[in-house]
C-alpha cells in the first residue's frame, strides 16, 4: 500500500538517509526510535509536508512524491496535536470537513460517526481547554479520521497521555487498526511497539537499521542498539575459541561460556535476555548449560519481579519473580551460582552504534 524507496532528506545537520519500506493495506506499523532519530521527519516527508532531496514515495501503487498533501489520502496526527482552543470539539473534528465544502449534513453525519468511534459523543459542545490529555487525543483522531484518510500517521500519539489512559487509547487504536485502517505510529516507547505493531521498523541517525515483526526485532536483534531497545541488559565482548568440534568463548574478563555448534567470526558481541539467567545455591544440570559462580551485587524490585545483579566478573543481569524470591530469600553480598542454555546466547553487530556506549 504505502512504499518509500531510498528517501532521503538534509535538515540542517541532520539527514534522512536511504528510507525504504513498505506497509501494507490493514498493517499497524510502528517506527520506533529515541528523540532525533528522524521518526517525525520521515511522516512529513510521506505525508508531503516536507519534499525530499532524492527518492521516492508510492501509495497504491502510484508515485505521490510531488503530490499535494490534500490529495494524498493521508491522515497525519500531530504530537502536539493542535485543535483549535476557541472551537468547540465538534467544530474542531468538523474543520477539514468544512475546507473541502461538504454539505451540512454530510458534515453532522461524519463527525457523528467519528465521535461514535472515538467514544467522545459527550463532549462535542466542551472547549479543548477543558478536556483531559486522552480526551484531547481522541478529538485529534476524530477530526483526522472523518477525511477518511486510507492510510493514518500518527505522532508520538501517547505523549500527551497520563499513564493510567494509555491502555484505553492503546485499545482505541487496535479496534481502529482491527476495522482496517491502516497505521503508522511513531514513538519512543517500546511498550508501545510491543503491544500494537504488527511490523516494527528500527530507527537510528535517520536510517531504518532493522525492520521486521516485533517477535523477529526483539527477539533477534541485529545490533547492541537495537538490543539495548529491547531491553537486553546482558552484553559481552568475546573470543571464540573451537577446539575438538566444540566452541566456546572468553570475554575480556575471562569468563568462559560453552556455546552451541555453529559457524562462528574470531571475536564478537553476545548478548542472553535476563530472563534467561536462573540464578541458584546450587546450579543447573544438563547438556549445553553454563554454570558460573559469582556474587549478589544488587537486588532491585521490577515490574514482573526482581531484577539480581550478580558480579562474577563479568557483571550479570536476571529477572526473577516475586515467588522465587520469597523461595530463595536472596540477600545482596551472597555467593550464587547464575546458568543459562548455550542456544540462549546470540550474536550481535556492533555497527555504527557502538560509538554511543
Amino acid at each position: 500500500m504505502l512504499r518509500t524507496e531510498k528517501l532521503c532528506k538534509r535538515l540542517d545537520s541532520f539527514c534522512l538517509r536511504d528510507i525504504s519500506l513498505e506497509v501494507a493495506q490493514g498493517e499497524y506499523y510502528v517506527l520506533l526510535g529515541r528523540s532525533g532519530a528522524g521518526k517525525t521527519q520521515l511522516l512529513e516527508v510521506i505525508c508531503g509536508l516536507t519534499p525530499p532531496d532524492s527518492g521516492k514515495v508510492f501509495f497504491g501503487g502510484e508515485d505521490i512524491t510531488r503530490k499535494k498533501v490534500q490529495d494524498r489520502g493521508i491522515g497525519l496526527v500531530f504530537q502536539d496535536l493542535a485543535l483549535f482552543p476557541h472551537y468547540s470539539v465538534q467544530d474542531n473534528i468538523m474543520y477539514p470537513l468544512r475546507l473541502r465544502k461538504m454539505s451540512l449534513k454530510e458534515r453532522i453525519d461524519r463527525v457523528r460517526h467519528a465521535a461514535e468511534e472515538m467514544n467522545i459523543t459527550d463532549l462535542l459542545q466542551r472547549k479543548p481547554g477543558n478536556l483531559s490529555g486522552g480526551e484531547k487525543q481522541r478529538v485529534a483522531l476524530a477530526r483526522t479520521l472523518v477525511t477518511e484518510p486510507k492510510i493514518l500517521l500518527l505522532d508520538e500519539p501517547m505523549a500527551s497521555v497520563d499513564a493510567s489512559l494509555k491502555d484505553s487509547i492503546r485499545r482505541m487504536l487496535r479496534r481502529l487498526n482491527r476495522s482496517g485502517q491502516t497505521i503508522v505510529h511513531v514513538t519512543h516507547d517500546f511498550g508501545e511497539a510491543v503491544s500494537l505493531a504488527s511490523r516494527v521498523g528500527v530507527m537510528h541517525n535517520g536510517r531504518i537499521i532493522q525492520d521486521g515483526t516485533p517477535a523477529e526485532v526483539f527477539n533477534h536483534p541485529v545490533n547492541r542498539f537495537v538490543a539495548r531497545y529491547a531491553g537486553f541488559k546482558n552484553f559481552f565482548r568475546v573470543t571464540f575459541v573451537e577446539s575438538y568440534n566444540n566452541w566456546s568463548c572468553v570475554t575480556d574478563n575471562r569468563t568462559k561460556f560453552r556455546l552451541t555448534k555453529g559457524v562462528y567470526p574470531s571475536s564478537g558481541l553476545l548478548i542472553i535476555a535476563s530472563e534467561e539467567v536462573l540464578v541458584s545455591r546450587q546450579g543447573a544440570a544438563g547438556a549445553g548449560i553454563n554454570n558460573i559462580h559469582g556474587v549478589i551485587d544488587d537486588i532491585v524490585p521490577s515490574p514482573l519481579g526482581y531484577e539480581i545483579t550478580v558480579d562474577a566478573g563479568d557483571i550479570f543481569y536476571a529477572d526473577i519473580t516475586h515467588r522465587e524470591m520469597v523461595e530463595q530469600k536472596f540477600v545482596t553480598g551472597e555467593p550464587v551460582i547464575i546458568s543459562f542454555r548455550s542456544g540462549s546466547l546470540r550474536l550481535v553487530g556492533e555497527g555504527e552504534e557502538k560509538k554511543e556506549y
